[in-house]
């Protein structure tokens, strides 16, 4: 062969599912495709490589970064570049010999009878917002013979809808005449997809902002489009088997592995559609308001600039755990090489607190661990010291100095954002010997952890949980902390814990969320209705059982008095090397600092509550923790938790974070 271009070579390996005959046919067909992104792109090069020889194509935009998770021709080497010119070459490196018309200006009411000029089939890839546009496209279809087929990525599937010119038209099926702007964009969705089978792992509705032109996509949905629509494309074009049009429908889901044939005659004049239509109005209002309520506060930061690697490290370190996911530091980037960490005022009212705000000292050493194992994807390396400004506030230095010659990424980095709490049950199996070697080496030398794994000793520690929740769920001192930091309307809350990831069944949920409407009726419950024995059960006793061991984690030496902050924040910096081995072993941890926040104060008689009853009860605890301790000093215990492999899929529900904007302080200057 001379490496010439040979179609009847080039796309052989079609025939058997298709007739040579047939392929000569394809290759007299030409496809009209508005719009050249996710969904353009790959239409483009399945129909080309199918064997399609003519193309009319209508686009106006250029590749930008955000392209890059889903279209065909978005690479960093093509941002800016115009996406007609882009998709063409490639389409042409495929089959030079293509007949391409384009439109550079995009579809427009002047250019439409053009754009449609000896076109056999229209193929709609318009972007979703596009109604105008598309509802002229889809009614000059209409009015020339010409059918038109439209394939919506849908979270990772695709619902298609085709258009006969004989049949039902995409106005009398979608009802988009004299709606409002929103109300189309809703009808237009909910007539592609009255299955909405993406829906039930929508895992961050907010997402979906309509009336902002905004909404997730992935790259498996854009591919699966182009094969059904090209399928579909195929049969219109050869004139084989049966095609359904519309008011059916097909909707393929791959991650559910589901397939809905849908039908809805008179379209979203449908009963079934019109209720459907009424609940997603209900649900989108109450996710606006939800927006509107959290809108984030951006600030400006100028320096230095956004593309610094100082952002990509504050980026992976903003995941760090902190209590309750309070978050307590700020940041203020001074230089490219420079972060100061502001410690905000401690607050006096959190109960959990115990011991002068240890366990926020702790979660900032997860902080900077978690900055030294982020810097180093860059070659950094970091150094830090706590200091004191003017004002008298604790605040921390870091330093993030190039390495020369480079150096290796520290193989935790992969699992920063992966790393969570889970207060799920897990497998009962037990932690294999070099696992847990490989965590106990994590700590490293000052630092030693003992473990609980057989049935009695876990029951013992599922006890001891539940004690400390039977006290936190009785006090009032613990009521307003319950209240400030339970998100009730997020599954990923970023400021708080999503009511839905602390471990109670719906019907607890709901009871928990009543109850906390007011200290009165918690008191009411709990003196009456035995309020905390459920959640004593979901929380505590059944997940106390269900995992591989219990741990805790104390100094080899136990302690004369408290920990300076400097010593607190290089533990926790262990401590955080400790939870990140255990998530790349593929290992689930829920911390358990409550006990150890009861038994401190029972232990050094320090008031803290006006419920005599749960000072009697810390005692107690504190004397069942002291046994299960085995003989460490309760006083040299830093951490404890429970540990083991988890029994399904990660929880849809897990506390987030703040964006990197919202962590930031004005630059000094």
């Amino acid at each position: 062969m001379d490496g010439g271009f040979d179609y009847q070579l080039a796309f052989s390996r079609t025939v058997g599912w298709i007739t040579e005959e047939e392929q000569a046919i394809l290759r007299s067909k030409r496809v009209a495709i508005a719009g050249l992104g996710g969904v353009g792109g790959s239409h483009l090069l399945t129909l080309t490589r199918l064997g399609i020889g003519a193309f009319t194509l209508a686009e106006m935009d250029s590749f930008g970064i955000e392209n890059l998770n889903r279209q065909a021709g978005a690479f960093m080497s093509t941002l800016q570049r115009p996406k007609l010119e882009v998709l063409a070459a490639m389409a042409r490196d495929v089959n030079p010999e293509l007949s391409l018309r384009t439109l550079p200006e995009g579809v427009t009411e002047s250019n439409l009878a053009d754009f449609l000029d000896g076109v056999d089939l229209y193929l709609d890839s318009l972007d979703f917002f596009a109604l105008d546009a598309r509802r002229r496209v889809f009614a000059e279809c209409a009015k020339r013979g010409i059918p038109a087929i439209t394939a919506a990525p849908l979270g990772m599937g695709t619902a298609l809808l085709a258009f006969h010119p004989a049949g039902m038209s995409f106005e009398e099926y979608f009802q988009l005449e004299n709606a409002t702007q929103s109300e189309q964009y809703l009808r237009f969705l909910l007539g592609l997809s009255p299955a909405m089978l993406q829906m039930r792992y929508l895992v961050a509705p907010e997402a979906v902002n309509l009336a902002g032109q905004k909404g997730p996509s992935t790259p498996m949905a854009c591919e699966l489009c182009a094969g059904a629509a090209g399928t579909v494309a195929l049969k219109i074009l050869l004139r084989r088997g049966h095609t359904p049009f519309a008011p059916r429908g097909i909707h393929f889901d791959a991650y559910r592995t589901k397939l809905v044939r849908t039908w809805r005659p008179w379209g979203n004049r449908n009963p079934l559609q019109r209720l459907a239509l009424v609940i997603a109005r209900q649900r989108l209002a109450s996710v606006a308001q939800r927006r509107s309520k959290h809108q984030p506060k951006k600030r400006t930061n100028p320096t230095p600039p956004r593309s610094a690697p100082i952002w990509d490290i504050l980026e992976q370190a903003r995941w760090a755990p902190s209590g309750d996911n309070a978050q307590p530091w700020r940041f203020q980037v001074i230089d490219p090489e420079e972060i100061v960490i502001h410690i905000p005022s401690e607050r006096n009212d959190n109960v959990y607190e115990y011991n002068d705000a240890q366990p926020s000292w702790l979660s900032r050493g997860f902080l900077l661990e978690t900055l030294r194992i982020a810097a180093s994807r860059h070659a950094r390396k970091l150094s830090w010291r706590l200091e004191t400004n003017q004002e008298g506030r604790q605040l921390i230095r870091v330093k993030l100095a190039p390495i020369a010659g480079g150096g290796d990424a520290d193989k935790l980095h992969s699992v920063i954002v992966q790393r969570s709490v889970d207060r799920r049950r897990y497998q009962l199996r037990q932690l294999p010997t070099a696992l847990r070697h490989q965590l106990e080496l994590a700590l490293g030398d000052d630092l030693q952890i003992s473990w609980a794994e057989s049935l009695s000793e876990r029951w013992r520690w599922a006890l001891i949980n539940a004690a400390a929740t039977h006290i936190r769920l009785s006090i009032p001192e613990a009521y307003p902390v319950h209240q400030r930091i339970l998100d009730w309307h997020r599954q990923r809350s970023p400021v708080g814990v999503p009511a839905a990831a602390v471990g109670a069944n719906p019907i607890t949920q709901r009871l928990m969320r009543w109850a906390l409407a007011d200290w009165a009726r918690v008191n009411f419950l709990n003196r009456y209705l035995a309020g905390t024995l459920t959640p004593r059960l979901e929380f505590d006793l059944i997940p106390g059982l269900f995992c591989a061991a219990h741990f805790w984690v104390a100094l080899k030496q136990t302690p004369d008095t408290r920990l300076p902050n400097e010593r607190l924040l290089e533990l926790g910096m262990r401590l955080q090397r400790f939870w990140l081995t255990a998530t790349t072993l593929n290992l689930v941890i829920q911390p358990s600092l409550a006990p150890l926040a009861f038994s401190f104060y029972s232990r050094n008689r320090i008031p803290f509550t006006t419920n005599q009853e749960g000072v009697s009860k810390a005692g107690r605890l504190n004397d069942k923790l002291s046994l299960a301790l085995q003989g460490t000093a309760p006083s040299a215990v830093i951490f404890a938790g429970r540990i083991g492999f988890p029994l399904g899929n990660p929880p849809l529900s897990r506390s987030i974070r703040l964006a990197v904007e919202e962590l930031m302080l004005p630059t000094e200057g």
